[in-house]
């Protein structure tokens, strides 16, 4: 399969989502969290697609893997912050569930796309 462009990536699609599911969520965080977890919450978001992107742009497979390895830690620290919503009681467990979920499926689609690359970049 081929890719033309970043955006025909599923897992830039999915980081996508993801990033604007956050924004939803974090539009109902009080005003006194706005540059506290809210900010640093949709900055880990966003971070995710844009690395991908980033890493498409750079256009050499090494350089691709390593952007790939800042979305992933963008995607553990937004798993984090989730979690650290709930249990200061900015949003509910049940809110944030199905987020974590697409952020494992997430990380596991970055790895997959990580370890085809290294594959390909260590192929004669």
């Amino acid at each position: 399969m081929s890719f033309h462009d970043y955006r025909d990536l599923e897992v830039w699609q999915k980081a996508m989502l993801v990033a604007k599911q956050i924004y939803l969520l974090s539009e109902g965080f009080p005003p006194l969290e706005r540059y506290g977890l809210t900010s640093q919450m949709r900055r880990a978001a966003v971070s995710i697609p844009a690395n991908i992107a980033e890493g498409w742009g750079r256009r050499y497979t090494a350089e691709f893997i390593q952007f790939l390895r800042y979305a992933n830690g963008s995607r553990t620290e937004l798993e984090t912050l989730l979690m650290i919503g709930v249990e200061i009681n900015l949003t509910h467990r049940e809110a944030v569930q199905p987020i974590l979920e697409e952020l494992q499926t997430l990380g596991k689609q970055i790895n997959n796309l990580e370890r085809s690359l290294q594959r390909k970049k260590n192929s004669p």
